[in-house]
């Protein structure tokens, strides 16, 4: 029995990752619980998972799930003056995967604290590894923690590294669907209503925003080089419209590894909580009997300068990855709520990254301040543009 921790529940991920608890009742066990805000549905789950604790960080709506779980068993955890709750949940002890689907930076210091116990972090959340990935692959190597990445493509890639080594890989081949307007030339009037509509995927407003801007590929670029140790040069991306093939490792004698499913979250979300087992998962059967197109094409990289800005924040390195995905979450939020035109997130973003002192980041903290000075900075450019 493998005992795990789900933050991010109430979430698509989260989810997911219950719904594969449910099919592995013998091998996986929740022990905590963390939500954001959907303080009724995690007292749901609460009630069927039994987790020991459990932790909202709305604090509005903390009150009213201690109030609801008053009298049972379980510890809710809250931030004090001397814990963070998401730390110390991701810290429980006789713990062995922590599964990390939180939204935003916010869940960096919880994949960190998860890696100085010595845990697998099955990694959903990829900005904690775009913002601070050398900082967490080095807490990793000396606590003896492992990071195991859920994202579809960098599951993918985990999966087809297993048929070489390290130094045998020529490339790895990111997939992208090319999101919703895959085939539009004008971006200029694009309404939320439409960005919010992904052809394949059903996601959170922010990554489904990001898909759009294939921003969600260029962070994933960066996330790839920091997960598998490899330069800009050595990872490349095409456009995938079916997304049945999640991504692609090409190898020194040519030969390319692939994996393809169609497309379920719920294969990478198993794969991670019971790496390095398989267990059946008849939801996502891909029938090869029946005619099936599978196309692929380049990036179009004046469309997507979202692609352009990632590769140089990781040719730059310090803290540009910071920055970028700092500005990226200010820009999506901006346009979510109707202040700025769709075709400006990448304007915000780029303009930051224009503004930023370069500096390396020894630790959390500079992470942390880098990630503050570059949202101020972006929202500063939001303003403009009203």
């Amino acid at each position: 029995m493998r005992n795990i921790v789900i933050l991010g529940s109430t979430g698509s991920i989260g989810k997911n990752a219950l719904d594969i608890v449910d099919r592995n009742p013998d091998k996986l066990k929740v022990v905590g619980l963390a939500a954001g805000s959907n303080h009724e549905e995690l007292a749901r789950q609460v009630e069927k998972y039994r987790p020991t604790h459990v932790t909202l960080s709305d604090k509005t709506r903390l009150s009213t799930l201690k109030s609801t779980l008053s009298g049972s068993s379980v510890t809710v955890l809250e931030d004090t003056g001397f814990s963070n709750a998401l730390e110390e949940i991701s810290a429980l002890p006789d713990t062995e995967v922590v599964l990390n689907a939180i939204v935003g930076v916010a869940g960096l210091r919880a994949t960190a604290s998860a890696l100085v116990t010595g845990k697998i972090v099955a990694l959903a959340n990829k900005e904690s590894m775009v913002a601070g990935g050398p900082i967490l692959n080095a807490l990793a190597e000396e606590h003896g923690g492992k990071i195991i990445p859920v994202d579809s493509e960098h599951s993918a890639i985990f999966q087809c590294l297993q048929a070489g080594k390290h130094d045998e890989i020529k490339r790895l081949v990111l997939t992208g669907s090319g999101g919703p307007f895959l085939d539009r030339v004008n971006l200029d009037d694009v309404p939320v209503s439409e960005a919010l509509k992904h052809p394949n995927w059903n996601m959170g407003p922010k990554i489904t925003i990001d898909s759009a801007t294939m921003m969600n590929k260029g962070l994933e670029i960066i996330e790839a080089a920091y997960l598998f140790d490899l330069p800009a040069e050595k990872i490349s991306v095409v456009i995938h419209p079916q997304s049945i093939v999640h991504s692609m490792v090409e190898f020194v004698d040519g030969a390319i590894i692939a994996q393809l499913s169609k497309p379920d979250m719920r294969l990478p979300i198993q794969n991670a909580l019971l790496y390095p087992d398989r267990m059946p998962l008849d939801v996502c059967n891909l029938d090869l009997t029946e005619a099936i197109s599978l196309e692929f094409r380049p990036p179009d990289m004046d469309k997507y300068i979202s692609l352009k800005l990632a590769y140089r924040a990781l040719n730059e390195g310090g803290i540009s990855p910071t920055v970028l995905n700092a500005a990226n979450e200010v820009a999506v939020k901006a346009f979510l709520d109707g202040r700025i035109k769709f075709t400006q997130i990448c304007e915000i973003i780029r303009r930051t990254m224009d503004d930023l002192e370069t500096g390396d980041i020894p630790d959390l903290n500079d992470v942390y301040r880098a990630n503050m000075w570059a949202a101020d900075v972006a929202e500063d450019f939001v303003y403009s543009y009203a």
